[in-house]
């Protein structure tokens, strides 16, 4: 029996990120993307285009604002004050993580194109980061409450098109 996945459409364009099955969008959020555009250079800091799929889910049950740091839960919540007290302007990774691995060699799979190997997510961001605008350092940010959604309707395979 074969069990068709639900696919991921993220629009740098529009900054949303759209949860479909077939031709039906099922959910639609607001993301920020890179502030530096589209690209999949290698320390471009710029969001890869093209077709992806998840390649790891990380961080179920761990609490809303958990901090992530090379992809392991800190033991820490993200809150104003615990922002303060740390490096200013830091991209917070908090809540889930959806690693992306490319599914297009020699574009975002392979070499100094690799979207695994830039280390590319879906993930949490702080309630008072704006949405609908480019603004992180190559990954999808998302809000927490959408990311934790998310992360329940996916599986690792699910494909992401990036565009």
């Amino acid at each position: 029996m074969y069990l068709a996945l639900p696919s991921i459409e993220v629009s740098l364009a529009c900054q949303t990120l759209r949860l479909c099955f077939g031709s039906v969008v099922l959910r639609e959020y607001a993301v920020s993307t890179a502030r530096n555009g589209p690209g999949e250079r290698q320390n471009s800091e710029c969001t890869p285009r093209g077709r992806h799929y998840i390649g790891a889910k990380i961080g179920a049950g761990a609490p809303t604002n958990t901090v992530f740091t090379a992809r392991r839960p800190t033991g820490e919540i993200h809150s104003p004050a615990y922002a303060a007290t740390q490096a200013a302007g830091r991209d917070w990774i908090l809540t889930r993580i959806l690693w992306l691995a490319g599914a297009e060699p020699g574009f975002n799979l392979g070499g100094e194109c690799d979207t695994w190997s830039r280390y590319i997510y879906l993930h949490g961001t702080p309630d008072d980061v704006v949405l609908g605008t480019p603004g992180s350092r190559g990954c999808i940010r998302m809000r927490n409450t959408d990311i934790i959604e998310l992360f329940t309707c996916v599986e690792v395979g699910t494909p992401v098109l990036i565009h």
